[in-house]
């Protein structure tokens, strides 16, 4: 996925000013997402910020709330003209009384999904003026005896802390002539996937200039994650590209984390392959033994689908040739003092056995002479043992006898195992023990094990780094 070619200096500069250029746009794209739900967060804290944006995101004070802080602020106004039991004052006051009935009933900021907004203004307002009604608790609030009694100066300060920033917070977003809210992130958006399309099409040209067997498609599907930054939609997915852009940029080292993806990915499906595999293969010969296939192997005789041989050897035969005198030739002479050891053994412990030689052995000069006799003749019984052997290898007469030998024992081993009713009884003892294999050992195969032969793996291709110049001297020595 992310090219470990080497850059030159001019193409890494650029490959950075790119990467740098889209990781601009996704962080205009994350804040875009992010704004309407951190509106509220925006306007208290930077509120230039809401000034600047919420034309873009066609938001606009609400007609209700906002008449409704108008009326606040008049009123603030006619107190410190003339005072707060004047009649202008009880009239305002009157007024905002209404108003504040009207936006319970009408709730104004179930338009923009704010209910939850408007019922912690008549908790905090009800807490206020200890009414259980919300309606009675503004109506007690703005009213000239509340505000004389508590002090104008505190009540008006915990409305301004308590009540105006949450209603502040209403806002009405208008509707586009395509029926969906007004948004015209666009307008910012268009530049940038301009600029990303007109670089896929050089890149793209670059490509097929540089394979030219591939056509427009299959250079554009080259570079497939660069799409995802010419969609208009589905915007949170132009992160996928960026971070690998970041990555071919050599702006951070994402190996480690494509190669813990790697292990992963590898992991999960190499224990389900060998699962399917193992299992498959068991299954087949457990087919193959219900199909009466080993009953035929028992007899010699030929299935009923013929045995496909590519060689015209007997690789059996060849197989037990090789082994034969490897064990002659090889592994005898290196334990024939062992061999000769144990026969001495016995034919100490048979003379033993014999009344009269314990009589004997009381007579001076016999048990030396026993000892000499047991060592001469086990040293002549395995010398005569190997010396038949060696003939009977290198004898052809000999040799043709004992392959006429292992033929009739194999006829003879077939032949009465199923003259004795036997043969039922393996195929079924075979069938079960390949039923607990795969019970016991197959589905026992667990991610840890996987995960286990994954990292040596890897390490093993840490240790020996893969060259094509390796490999293409490997290839130049096999073929001389």
């Amino acid at each position: 996925m992310v090219d470990s070619k080497p850059l030159k200096r001019s193409q890494l500069y650029f490959e950075r000013l790119m990467a740098v250029t889209a990781t601009v746009n996704l962080c205009l794209v994350l804040f875009d997402l992010s704004y309407v739900p951190w509106r509220d967060f925006y306007l208290r804290k930077v509120p230039q910020i809401t000034q600047i944006y919420d034309p873009i995101k066609g938001i606009e004070p609400h007609r209700e709330t906002n008449n409704y802080l108008k009326a606040v602020d008049a009123l603030e106004e006619q107190v410190s003209q003339t005072g707060l039991q004047s009649p202008q004052v009880k009239t305002k006051l009157e007024e905002i009384s209404s108003l504040s009935i009207e936006i319970i009933e009408s709730n104004p900021f179930a338009g923009v999904g704010k209910s939850g907004t408007l019922e912690k203004i008549k908790n905090r307002m009800r807490d206020r003026v200890a009414q259980e009604s919300a309606k009675q608790a503004f109506r007690t609030f703005w009213s000239q005896a509340y505000l004389s009694q508590k002090g104008w100066n505190s009540e008006i300060i915990f409305f301004k802390q308590n009540i105006r920033p949450l209603i502040a917070t209403n806002y009405y977003r208008r509707i586009g002539e395509d029926g969906d809210l007004l948004d015209n992130f666009w307008l910012i958006d268009i530049p940038f996937i301009a600029l990303f399309a007109f670089e896929l099409l050089v890149r793209s040209f670059l490509i097929k200039r540089s394979h030219p067997g591939f056509n427009w498609l299959d250079a554009v599907l080259w570079r497939w994650y660069d799409l995802l930054l010419l969609l208009p939609f589905w915007r949170w997915l132009r992160a996928i590209p960026v971070v690998i852009r970041l990555d071919q940029a050599r702006l951070v080292n994402l190996r480690p984390v494509w190669r813990q993806i790697n292990q992963g990915i590898v992991a999960n499906f190499a224990e389900e392959i060998t699962e399917i595999v193992v299992i498959r293969v068991i299954n087949q010969i457990q087919g193959s033994i219900q199909r009466g296939e080993f009953t035929n192997w028992l007899k010699q005789q030929e299935n009923l689908r013929p045995y496909i041989d590519i060689n015209n050897i007997n690789e059996i035969e060849a197989i037990a040739g090789i082994l034969v005198q490897t064990v002659v030739y090889q592994v005898l002479p290196q334990i024939q003092p062992e061999i000769t050891a144990i026969l001495r053994h016995n034919i100490n412990t048979a003379f033993q056995q014999v009344p009269m030689y314990r009589n004997l052995q009381m007579l001076p000069g016999v048990g030396q002479t026993q000892t000499q006799l047991s060592e001469q003749l086990a040293t002549q019984i395995t010398t005569s043992l190997y010396n038949a052997l060696v003939s009977a290898v290198e004898d052809p007469v000999g040799a043709k006898l004992t392959s006429k030998l292992v033929e009739r024992f194999s006829q003879a081993l077939g032949s009465e195992v199923q003259k004795k009713q036997v043969l039922t009884e393996l195929q079924s003892l075979l069938f079960d023990f390949l039923e607990e294999v795969k019970l016991n050992y197959v589905q026992r195969l667990s991610q840890e094990d996987i995960d286990q032969i994954v990292e040596q793996t890897r390490q093993l291709r840490t240790r020996v780094p893969f060259t094509p110049a390796v490999e293409s001297s490997a290839l130049a020595k096999r073929d001389k």
